[in-house]
């Protein structure tokens, strides 16, 4: 009886995903933009940091930081890809299309790690949006209403408890007057007869105070919709060069690793 024995040839299972180099990669695109953003802000380039105040750094956005910050993504990224593909491990007896295809989804997942966790150490730093800065500012001009009221009723003779509440209504009439965009008449005429009374000024002084005082507020609602359109116009420009850097990035990374990759596989 004759036994036929068969060559049963054993393949080591090799992971399709070489996690530790991805995490590798990762840290050293987070590490190269760290020290990119230093050199970039110490070349007075002011380039969109990502552990920065996003409302204060899309003011200072300009053409030059936003190249710098494609350039950041570029460098980093090539970096990251790069020590991906030469670090992960060798896949045996796989056609080389799929080696391409694994390299580059390696230099893309380095890129993903990284960008996440920029993302989410920027979101718990507790970052200002243009939105934040624009209310802050809008509160700071409705403070000045109390110093518009004061001024309005500034007399060394009135007794202040007295005034507190005809202030307080002054405050409120220039408040809306400010949301309008113009102090009613009817609200015109009624503060220039209160401050001509309790101040204890004649009518021509009491208009003169208040036409001070509704000028004053008038150019301060004209410079914030001046500085919100601004800072609008920052933040537009900073949401396009940030994705245009990422998507570069992404790129980047991608060709890095199957370029790491390639050389890897040149050495067994």
């Amino acid at each position: 009886m004759t036994v036929d024995v068969i060559d049963i040839e054993v393949v080591e299972a090799t992971p399709t995903i070489s996690g530790m180099a991805v995490v590798a990669g990762a840290l050293a695109a987070i590490a190269a933009s760290l020290i990119l953003f230093s050199l970039g802000s110490g070349l007075e380039f002011a380039a969109a940091s990502p552990w920065g105040d996003v409302a204060r750094t899309a003011g200072r956005l300009g053409v030059a930081a936003g190249i710098w910050l494609i350039v950041v993504q570029w460098i980093a990224s090539a970096c990251g890809g790069y020590l991906t593909g030469r670090l992960r491990t060798r896949w045996r007896r796989t056609h080389t299309h799929e080696v391409f295809f694994r390299d580059t989804a390696h230099g893309f997942l380095a890129w993903a790690l990284a960008t996440v966790v920029i993302a989410t150490v920027a979101a718990a730093s507790g970052l200002a949006t243009t939105g934040g800065a624009v209310a802050t500012a809008s509160a700071g001009a409705a403070q000045n209403f109390a110093y518009d009221a004061d001024t309005l009723y500034r007399t060394p003779t009135a007794d202040e408890a007295a005034l507190a509440p005809v202030r307080a209504e002054a405050e409120r009439l220039l408040a809306a007057a400010a949301a309008r965009g113009a102090l009613d008449p009817a609200d015109h005429d009624f503060l220039v007869a209160s401050i001509s009374s309790r101040a204890g000024v004649s009518p021509a002084e009491a208009q003169r105070r208040l036409d001070v005082v509704t000028q004053r507020e008038a150019q301060a609602t004209a410079d914030a919709r001046v500085a919100a359109d601004k800072a609008r116009k920052a933040a537009s420009a900073f949401a396009i060069f940030t994705a245009l850097s990422m998507v570069i990035g992404a790129f980047i990374a991608s060709a890095a690793a199957a370029l790491g990759g390639q050389l890897r596989d040149e050495h067994p």
